[in-house]
């Protein structure tokens, strides 16, 4: 698709501008020219380098870690594109910090992904654009329209070119959490569900209590939006491999990899282990293989900007 390059312009903070640049160019398009760097003092100071007055303008910026650094990033240049007399701010958050925090989970508890909200549309976004929320209610706490994007369709295309879409493999929800999203591509490829019944006596700490469904003889898929620390997909693997599955792969959309996890992953039984590039890490070991999702946002991108359906992306 065609679109009129003064009429649009796309533009990246530091979080992930290798990502911006494959979604720029699955477009047909270029950068917008800004500068976001700091002070002496550690403040954030951005630069728009052109014009931006009646511009449609994208901002790709997921807020990865360092979170609130690339929180406040975001931030600043909504803020400088508004004051610049963009037309109109769209953010493109592949990965939505704070989403965990979605509820109050005993008292006294913020609800930090709606303070996010809060911020990103006080300070002057008109949409935003992500990829698999953590909870989908999270888009309840805009007022702005809010694009949640499935990776799913991704991933599974890359499974069936490896041939791990066959009658003998199983789609696994790592807790009772992610069972929508988990039946969601269990049914698009038809095969069967199983769960894992976990607890979290506190954070970053899971106990596998149980496996609901048969995992014995089979390769089995565990799909999740988000691993951190990786300490409960590595006891879940491990559950999974007792349980006489024949191999454990992951699909993960969100690799945050913090405290220890690629580690963990490389001396687990998972075989391999599937992520997408919302989070950009320079280099990583061969059980880990990236899936891009920069065709699944420019294709987006582009829909939002023709006014197509974006939905036929799900598909």
């Amino acid at each position: 698709m065609q679109i009129t390059r003064n009429e649009m312009k796309i533009f990246s903070g530091n979080a992930n501008r290798v990502l911006a640049e494959k979604v720029a160019s699955y477009i047909g398009m270029r950068l917008g020219d800004i500068t976001v760097g700091k002070f002496a003092d550690g403040e954030i100071n951005v630069r728009i380098e052109e014009t931006v007055r009646g511009h449609d303008v994208f901002v790709i910026q997921p807020t990865c870690p360092p979170v609130n650094e690339n929180l406040m990033e975001l931030l600043i240049m909504i803020d400088a594109f508004k004051r610049a007399s963009a037309n109109s701010v769209a953010v493109v958050m592949p990965y939505y910090g704070y989403a965990r925090q979605d509820r109050k989970a005993k008292g006294r508890d913020p609800i930090t992904a709606k303070l996010v909200a809060n911020l990103i549309t006080v300070a002057g976004a008109t949409r935003i654009m992500t990829v698999d929320l953590h909870a989908e209610q999270v888009q309840g706490f805009f007022d702005i329209p809010v694009d949640n994007l499935w990776s799913f369709p991704v991933f599974l295309e890359t499974l069936n070119k490896d041939g791990l879409l066959n009658e003998d493999a199983v789609i696994v929800s790592p807790d009772v959490g992610g069972v929508k999203r988990a039946r969601q591509i269990a049914e698009k490829v038809g095969l069967p569900l199983a769960i894992l019944d976990k607890r979290r006596p506190k954070d970053n700490v899971a106990e596998i209590l149980n496996i609901i469904g048969d995992v014995s003889g089979r390769t089995a898929i565990i799909v999740d939006d988000i691993v951190d620390t990786a300490r409960s997909l590595v006891e879940g693997a491990n559950a999974i491999k007792n349980a006489g599955a024949s191999r454990v792969v992951a699909c993960i959309t969100h690799p945050v990899l913090s405290s220890g996890a690629v580690e963990r992953i490389e001396n687990s039984s998972i075989e391999k282990i599937y992520i997408s590039d919302t989070i950009y890490h320079q280099s990583l070991p061969k059980k880990f293989y990236i899936v891009s999702v920069a065709p699944l946002l420019g294709e987006a991108i582009i829909r939002v900007r023709k006014n197509l359906s974006v939905s036929i992306l799900f598909k």
